[in-house]
């Protein structure tokens, strides 16, 4: 039984969804707090209204081995997002929003589907924005049967506060760390004090479920992923936020060090990231890495057809 059936049996799960649609009155569910009401269909930064929209819903076996595993990964993308990343590889989804409009019940139903399929568990792609209208989907898939652990894989750019709500809801947390230096994070993605913010996200992550653990057949139950994508030119930051996670959240965290950066959406016309990695940028941040002593996670052979020679 996941943790999530005891919050619907003590009522506390419906009173997390009356708070959360609360919040949408005057929209603060993100650190940009809009303060836009979308209950009224006001639309914020994220470009998102009141019913949810989603551009899909299947089973997807790309993502680190213990969250697609054998069986796939069920996820769920949400349209639209918090951040404005010039790079999105996902643009047509997060900046142009793209995708289907659905009620509740029929994210539920999706929920259910993908259980039904066999998925490891659910995972939400970038669901900061969505949050009440998922609880709700939650609590009207529990009474149908619903029990996968649920997935957050999002930015970062989280509020404190909504992710309390989430506080043994989420099994696992997939969050990305993408910058150091607030210079880079407002513009490139437009995310005013993102390096505070997202480190103060990814320590109540941990607090919430501690570091990774998996079942016997090495799929992940609870605990803590962190991406960081690297960029051109140290962009991201990598031989700060490495040394920072191992300090902070402690060496036992699983790091998922990305090399498929390439400049899409409007990043190839922004300068120092409109090309790919090149070898010794990539090397460099894996010496961080090791250096920082962190020793649990990923990294990736370096694409040549993407990064540079």
């Amino acid at each position: 039984m996941q943790p999530y059936h005891a919050l619907y049996q003590s009522g506390e799960l419906l009173q997390r969804v009356k708070e959360g649609y609360r919040r949408l009155v005057a929209c603060d569910l993100c650190p940009h707090r809009c303060g836009v009401n979308r209950i009224r269909g006001e639309q914020g930064r994220c470009r998102s209204g009141f019913k949810p929209r989603i551009a899909s819903a299947n089973l997807h076996r790309g993502e680190e081995p213990p969250i697609s595993g054998s069986k796939g990964s069920g996820t769920i993308f949400f349209s639209g997002c918090t951040l404005n990343c010039v790079f999105c590889q996902n643009f047509p989804i997060s900046q142009q929003n793209s995708g289907e409009t659905i009620s509740t019940w029929e994210l539920a139903r999706r929920m259910l589907q993908l259980q039904k399929r066999g998925a490891h568990n659910l995972n939400l792609v970038t669901p900061g924005h969505w949050l009440p209208q998922f609880l709700a989907a939650l609590w009207l898939a529990i009474p149908q049967g619903f029990k996968l652990p649920v997935v957050w894989n999002s930015s970062g750019y989280e509020a404190m506060d909504a992710l309390q709500l989430l506080d043994g809801v989420v099994s696992i947390y997939l969050p990305d760390m993408k910058y150091s230096n607030e210079q880079q994070a407002y513009e490139l993605s437009g995310a005013p004090g993102y390096t505070a913010i997202n480190r103060a996200a990814v320590t109540e992550m941990l607090r919430q479920v501690g570091q990774l653990q998996v079942d016997d057949h090495d799929i992940a139950t609870q605990g803590l992923i962190i991406r960081h994508l690297v960029l051109p030119q140290g962009r991201a930051g990598s031989a700060v936020t490495l040394p920072w996670i191992a300090e902070h959240l402690g060496v036992d965290t699983h790091i998922a060090l990305m090399s498929q950066y390439f400049p899409a959406w409007r990043a190839t016309d922004t300068a120092a990231i409109n090309r790919g990695l090149t070898h010794d940028e990539y090397d460099a941040a894996v010496a961080a890495l090791e250096d920082a002593g962190l020793e649990n996670g990923w990294v990736q052979e370096l694409d040549v057809e993407r990064g540079s020679v």
